[in-house]
């Protein structure tokens, strides 16, 4: 048994292994922290693993890359398949209570945004990050069976748009697929350089008529109709865009904010009304749209939610809108920026937790802004260690065995480089670039921590 000593460091928990968690704790562990990483999944990386479109997969290498050598770091120990909230395997308070100094939440944006129009409930309706981790792979999400018809509509138009788009027009071979943006051409939020993954399927008949439609009112507010369309000619003229799609369509519907999706008798989408905007500057130079009070419904059979996510309140944060409530006086602030939880009942912090990367602001940014956020949080978390003694006494052993022991198999280190190495001999033997497991249990198999599969087939 380990002998409980006096510590000369601190003991920081970090909940959630995206690029946000991942970063703050080789920032941590890099100036004397130890540091105990709690993952929800079985691997790490959340979003840079499971959020990037498949097709890129230099980029995902690249990636996992720099998260297999932090997590090889010494001062850092990682806990896959470990899910903290109320409801989960640990609470934040149980956390404290083992001795951690401090706990930084950087678990991303798990919940989905609602716009509260009638029809959400119906069959056909869906978020895009459901569908994101679907065709990722993310157990239990890879397992769901998603109903999608042959004309589908996206709300929203950023980049997620984008990804849901291919995946709809080259996987799931939809004949149509419509973006609709409550705003304007010139308020669209996708990198223009991810348009060319489904500019062969854009319907250029069908956009140059929206543009032609928008147009006085771009006109009116100073902006530029023919920058889109000179995006769309630059990318059509490049050797190297996508393959065609067979005869199905991509096209955007501007000014239009959804009021209503229709269902038929059957409880399924039939279609979604939209009600036409116009644009305002306001008096800070942001435009916005308001209503008109004219509709049309655009006949479609799948709705699409790519409007960004909200936090999940089962962590047992307080919410407010969509994010955790941060400090509004922050204590320990870094570039001007608050990491630190709140109580706005209470009208205080929740001393020792601090939250980052989607988990701070969510739907901000892609992995370059995410490690930039848990970076700058780990400094906020040593600005605050700062003023703590060091504990008197910690028995590492005694924590990692409460961690160990919960009911059901918790994946380290080692485990992970055994499923690295059981997919990398899968992928060889099947003449493929990449392969995922796609169910917990393969996963767990693979790596030993399970003697046979016990889901249905």
């Amino acid at each position: 048994m380990e002998k409980i000593q006096p510590v000369t460091t601190h003991l920081v928990a970090v909940i959630g292994a995206g690029p946000a968690g991942l970063f703050a704790s080789r920032e941590l562990a890099e100036n004397g922290v130890r540091v105990f990483l709690f993952n929800r999944d079985i691997k790490p990386g959340g979003l840079a693993e499971y959020g990037i479109y498949p097709t890129k997969l230099r980029m995902k290498t690249g990636l996992r890359t720099q998260f297999k050598q932090i997590l090889e770091r010494d001062g850092i120990e990682y806990y896959g398949n470990v899910t903290i909230g109320t409801q989960g395997d640990l609470t934040l308070e149980q956390l404290k209570a083992m001795g951690f100094s401090a706990l930084l939440v950087a678990v991303g944006a798990q919940g989905t945004k609602q716009l509260g129009i009638p029809g959400e409930d119906l069959r056909g309706v869906y978020h895009a990050k459901d569908l994101v981790y679907h065709y990722n792979r993310l157990p239990p999400y890879s397992e769901k069976v998603f109903e999608i018809g042959k004309r589908v509509a996206v709300i929203g138009v950023g980049n997620v748009m984008l990804d849901i788009t291919q995946w709809l027009l080259r996987v799931r071979h939809v004949d149509e697929v419509i973006a609709v943006a409550r705003r304007g051409p010139a308020e669209v939020k996708f990198d223009p350089k991810e348009l060319e993954h489904v500019i062969n399927c854009l319907d250029v008949e069908a956009v140059e008529m929206e543009l032609n439609r928008v147009t006085p009112q771009m006109v009116s507010l100073g902006q530029d109709p023919n920058q889109i369309r000179s995006l769309i000619r630059t990318l059509l003229e490049k050797d190297h865009v996508e393959e065609g799609c067979g005869g199905a369509s991509f096209r955007l519907q501007f000014l239009a904010s959804p009021v209503r999706i229709l269902g038929d008798e059957n409880g399924r989408v039939c279609g979604l009304e939209v009600e036409q905007t116009m644009l305002y500057r306001q008096d800070n130079g942001e435009v916005i749209a308001r209503g008109m009070g004219k509709y049309i419904t655009l006949e479609v059979d799948t709705v699409i939610f790519a409007i960004g996510d909200r936090v999940d309140p089962a962590l047992g944060l307080p919410v407010e809108g969509n994010e955790f409530v941060k400090n509004p006086q922050p204590r320990f602030p870094v570039e001007g920026i608050s990491y630190e939880a709140y109580d706005p009942t209470a009208q205080r912090p929740i001393e020792g937790v601090f939250v980052a990367g989607w988990a701070r602001k969510a739907s901000t940014g892609l992995v370059g802004i995410a490690r930039k956020d848990g970076i700058n949080a780990a400094r906020a978390i040593l600005q605050y260690l700062g003023t703590l003694p060091f504990p008197e006494s910690l028995s590492l052993d005694t924590i990692r065995q409460q961690i160990l022991n919960l009911p059901h198999p918790v994946v380290t280190l080692p485990y992970l480089k055994h499923l690295e190495e059981a997919e990398r001999q899968r992928a060889e033997e099947l003449g493929i670039e990449d392969f995922k497991f796609e169910h917990n249990l393969d996963m767990l198999a693979a790596m030993g921590l399970i003697k046979s599969l016990a889901r249905e087939t």
